[in-house]
């Protein structure tokens, strides 16, 4: 099938081309539910907010003037789908992160070295080795948090338009991102010191 560039996939788009909308979802399906699946947890929700945004581009294509890339448009057409859908969601009480956060002695100093994991979570899902974990690890986070974190450093939008998406102050943007930052750096070393003792209990029952 002939790739199309992004201009004239929108021309053929606009224009009500079935061609144009298979290239469209066979390029950025997967990319558009996999961000939605981040932030919302729920495999149909995830495939509804997808197709509800599909249906919001269609809608908005005349107002697409190519001031960005197609897939950025539609990145953020599924972070806003996805950011309502969790708005209307039945509330109920969000777990504490406080157990998720890193204990302090009495010096001041950490209680375990957490360095390894203190870069960014989209730095860690470039590892391949590393990323399905990161992103099992993110989905353990309370919701407020995880969704800062996926905003932040895996959509890369700014505080600015973090906090203007959630309707809250850059300030609270900016506690939550380090706490959250922090939570997974716990779930992360969690799971590898997990990973490590079973791998070395498997290879002590092979010899």
């Amino acid at each position: 099938m002939e790739v199309l560039d992004d201009a004239t996939l929108v021309a053929r788009l606009r224009a009500g081309d079935e061609v144009a909308y298979e290239q469209m979802v066979r390029t950025y399906g997967g990319r558009l539910l996999a961000v939605a699946h981040g932030l919302l947890r729920h495999e149909q929700d995830a495939q509804d907010c997808v197709q509800t945004a599909y249906i919001s581009a269609f809608k908005g294509l005349r107002a697409f003037n190519g001031g960005c890339q197609l897939s950025t448009w539609l990145h953020r057409i599924v972070v806003n789908a996805a950011l309502m859908k969790l708005r209307t969601r039945r509330r109920k009480p969000e777990e504490s992160i406080e157990p998720l956060l890193p204990t302090y002695l009495d010096d001041g100093h950490h209680t375990e070295d957490f360095g390894e994991w203190a870069s960014q979570a989209d730095r860690l899902l470039e590892q391949k080795e590393a990323r399905s974990m990161v992103r099992a690890a993110i989905g353990q986070l309370p919701e407020s948090y995880r969704t800062v974190l996926i905003l932040r450093d895996i959509e890369e939008l700014s505080t600015e338009e973090v906090a203007n998406q959630l309707a809250c102050s850059a300030n609270a943007v900016k506690v939550r991102l380090h706490r959250a930052r922090q939570a997974l750096g716990t779930v992360l070393r969690t799971q590898t010191t997990r990973n490590a003792a079973g791998h070395a209990g498997i290879q002590a029952a092979n010899r």
